[in-house]
Parts: C-alpha cells; sequence; structure tokens
C-alpha cells in the first residue's frame, strides 16, 4: 500500500469511510478494485471502489469530498462491515447527513441494499441515494493497518455457533438452509472443517523443494537483473484460485443441498413443436414487439400453471421446526452463467405475469446478473428455480435442488429429430424436461405428474393462450 498523504493545512479534516451495513444477512464484502488512489481528489458520490458480496457486485460511492490519504484494503481483501476502507482529508469538517437510526431502518451506500418494497409486474430502477456521512467524532488521525483476510459473521443460531466452536468448524463455509439463509445445527452437522482459502492468486513456479522435477519438463531459465543465468526451473503447471464471493457461497449451498436434501429425478421427453410454432407467431405480434421471446419464457409460463394445480411442489423443509412451508406465490428463480459464477436472480410474484411480462422480467434479469448489476434483493427469495442448459447444447441434466426450495426444472436442448406425429415418423423440435426435487416432502408420484402436466401443457401451448 502506497504511504498516507499528509493534510496540506490544519483546517483539513481527516474522514473515514466504513464499509455499510449491507442488509440482507451479509457480514462481508470483498474489495474487488479501487477506482481511486492515494493523493487523488475524490468528489461527494464519487465510485471510489468495487465491492463484491456474496449475491453482488455493485460500485461504492464515497459520502464526502476530499483527497485521498490511505486505503485501509487491498483488492481481493474480505472486509467485515463496519472496518475502515478509506481515509480522505477534507476542507471542512462534516456533518452527518441525517440522524442515525438502527440499522434495519437505515438507507445503505450500496446500491440495491435496503429494505424491499412491495413486489410489482414492473421492474423500476433504483433510485441513487446519498449515504449518511460517519460520525467525525469516531475518526482517528492514526494510521489504520490494513485489514486482513478473515471470514464474516453468517447468520447463524446460537446453537449452532456453539456445536461449530466444539467441532472446530468454521460457520463462516457453512451455507445456511434455517429462514433468512440462517445457519442451522443440522447444517453445522453436515458440514465438514474447512481451511480459510488463500488471500491471492498463487501460481507454483515449479514442484515443491522435497519434490524431484518432472521427467522430460522443459527447463524455464531464471534470470538476473544483470541477464545472467541462475538456474532453471520446470514451468507452472498449476494455478490456485481463492475461493472467494459467489464462488463460495455457491459451492457450500451446492454441499448442503448434496448432504442434507434426499434428492430424486424424473425425466421426460417432449414433442415441442407447436410451442415453436406459437412462439413464431407471437413474435410477430405488437405485443412482443422490442422483447426477445424465447422458449425459457413459455417453459416458466407453463411450469406456473402446473404449479397451480399441484401447489405441493412450490414447499420447502423446515428442519428445526418439522414442518413442511407451502408458500402461495411463486419467485421464479432463472439460473443465470456469469463470469462470476452460477447466479440465480428470482422473478417476484412470478404467478402473477403474462408471458410477455415473464419475458420482459427475464431479459432483465439476466442482463443485470452478467453485467454484475444485480442487487441482492434480485438475487434472494427463490422458491422453484428453472435451469436452462440447452443453450449449451445439452440434452438435459440433473441440477441440484437450491436450499430452502422444494425443487429445479432442467430445460434441455430443443432439436429437430425424428419422432413419431400422428402414427407416423415425422421431424419435429424435441426436448427432454428435467425435474430433481426434495424427496422428504415431494414423493415420487407427485414429481411425476407435475412433470408429465408441464410437457404436456407445452406440446399443446394453446391451453395456455388465457393466460398469456
Amino acid at each position: 500500500m502506497e504511504d498516507p498523504v499528509a493534510a496540506d493545512d490544519d483546517q483539513n479534516h481527516v474522514l473515514e469511510f466504513r464499509l455499510p451495513d449491507l442488509g440482507e444477512g451479509l457480514t462481508e464484502a470483498e474489495l474487488v478494485s479501487w477506482a481511486v488512489a492515494v493523493g487523488d481528489q475524490v468528489e461527494l458520490n464519487q465510485t471510489i471502489a468495487e465491492v463484491e458480496t456474496a449475491k453482488a457486485q455493485v460500485a461504492l460511492p464515497c459520502p464526502f469530498s476530499g483527497k485521498v490519504l490511505e486505503l485501509l484494503a487491498r483488492p481481493g481483501d474480505t472486509v467485515p462491515v463496519g472496518a475502515p476502507l478509506i481515509r480522505v482529508a477534507t476542507e471542512f469538517a462534516v456533518a452527518p447527513a441525517q440522524p442515525d437510526t438502527p440499522s434495519a431502518d437505515r438507507q445503505s451506500v450500496l446500491v440495491g441494499y435496503g429494505p424491499e418494497g412491495e413486489p410489482t409486474s414492473r421492474r423500476v430502477r433504483a433510485a441513487n441515494l446519498t449515504a449518511a456521512q460517519p460520525d467525525s467524532s469516531e475518526v482517528s488521525t492514526e494510521p489504520a493497518p490494513i485489514y486482513p483476510d478473515m471470514p464474516g459473521r453468517p447468520p447463524a443460531t446460537p446453537a449452532a455457533r456453539k456445536l461449530a466452536r466444539e467441532l472446530g468448524i468454521n460457520i463462516a463455509f457453512v451455507a445456511g438452509s434455517g429462514p433468512g439463509g440462517a445457519v442451522t445445527v443440522d447444517d453445522v452437522r453436515h458440514a465438514v472443517p474447512v481451511s480459510q482459502p488463500p488471500s491471492r492468486i498463487r501460481q507454483d513456479a515449479g514442484p515443491d523443494e522435497d519434490e524431484a522435477p518432472r521427467p522430460g519438463a522443459p527447463p524455464v531459465p531464471t534470470m538476473r537483473p544483470d541477464g545472467g543465468i541462475i538456474r532453471s526451473i520446470p514451468s507452472a503447471r498449476e494455478t490456485r484460485t481463492p475461493v472467494t464471493g459467489v464462488r463460495k457461497r455457491s459451492a457450500a449451498a451446492m454441499v448442503t443441498s448434496a448432504r442434507t436434501i434426499p434428492q430424486a429425478s424424473a425425466f421426460a421427453t417432449m414433442d415441442f413443436t407447436a410451442s415453436m410454432e406459437l412462439l413464431d407467431h407471437l413474435r410477430s405480434t405488437d405485443s412482443f414487439t422490442g422483447l426477445t421471446l424465447t422458449p425459457l419464457a413459455l417453459v416458466a409460463k407453463a411450469t406456473l400453471a402446473a404449479m397451480a394445480e399441484f401447489p405441493g411442489i412450490n414447499s420447502a423443509w423446515d428442519e428445526e421446526r418439522k414442518e413442511i412451508v407451502t408458500r402461495h406465490y411463486v419467485n421464479l428463480g432463472i439460473a443465470v452463467a456469469t463470469d462470476r459464477g452460477l447466479l440465480v436472480p428470482t422473478v417476484k410474484e412470478a404467478q402473477t405475469l403474462s408471458l410477455r411480462e415473464l419475458c420482459r422480467e427475464i431479459g432483465w434479469l439476466a442482463d443485470v446478473a452478467r453485467s454484475g448489476r444485480a442487487a441482492p434483493t434480485d438475487l434472494r427469495g427463490g422458491t422453484f428455480t428453472i435451469s436452462n442448459v440447452g443453450v449449451f447444447g445439452v440434452d438435459t441434466g440433473v441440477p441440484l435442488v437450491n436450499p430452502g426450495e422444494g425443487a429445479i426444472l432442467c430445460l434441455g436442448s430443443i432439436r429437430k429429430q425424428p419422432w413419431v406425429y400422428r402414427d407416423e415418423l415425422a421431424v419435429r423440435w424435441v426436448t427432454t424436461l428435467g425435474l430433481s426435487f426434495d424427496h422428504r416432502m415431494i414423493d415420487g408420484e407427485l414429481g411425476a405428474r407435475f412433470l408429465a402436466t408441464v410437457a404436456s401443457l407445452l406440446e399443446d401451448p394453446l391451453t395456455l393462450l388465457g393466460m398469456i
């Protein structure tokens, strides 16, 4: 890190900006990059850094203007809520923009955090929020140390924390299946001690000292500053990448899913031709002008229609209370592959949306997820998920059920294939649907009947017209 820059004169006041309360049960964020350097002049609400939580990557604006004295964290560091990020020298003392209030009522400086409004069928862009200023009385003029890499405190029941301590398990690496993602005793029992990942990407320059080089490995000369060769070592053959952010949380959730949810699967290969013809027709209408209408949207609509007939599919298992929670609303998760890993933005109250509204919401959420602009409210609260592996040319898959949900539907590739249609061999559009479900609360009969109903609706999509 660079040395701090001294204030220009005695009129300057040094302020620290600390990582704000993120809400959503999040207790830490990883610093992705700085947008400013020591000595830079920053303006009010200017973006100074990008941080990544387990759910989103967002730009972080500075709540005051001045000259950057010190950067208190490095890219790649995991910073707990309340830890100092940056020290800025301001020309005048800065008073708080608003009185302190409990964290539950305070709007965060991170766009997209804070209380969630009532669900609507239309997405509205979040307005820019002005951050509350830190209390200058708490600011120390002494240089603050670089904050070390360390996990935060995830939401967990007291009993779960006690058991984790007794078993020597780092609870920060245990995915929670309780309300709001809280870690429960059962989650800890199914976890194993996980060592903290390294804080930096490291490329091995060669084998360990006690390990002989691989015979025939091409030597790579190591040069002295004066150009002389010191010795030759084998080329790098491994890259170690720290598991952070989305990848860390996703991995923990999948381990929890595999260990705590007894999962069963069912498959249905079906004639998708009528659905393809309907999609072609709808794309030519004024209602879908400007929208990208894909098979995924129609599959989502058929899934919602079938779920109304089989509400038990839209359920969750409450391990602590030994109850099955059946939801009478659907927050439809759509799995999206991004550069950061797999994200699952959710279409809130999807059962109330028309096909056109579903199409718009799915497209918008996929776009913000891929661009890193998804807010935590877009990525939480799912009750059922659809994964479209067909876009990768895969026939079908067996995805794991997300903790807190009861099932996940997999849409395979849609291809022209030979198919017996009206007792004659014909070339038809064919796809395979796969359903993974929690067998504790969804019997094989329920899962099979639900999947068969989805397939039937897509084979004769005119039955959906009244709901489109």
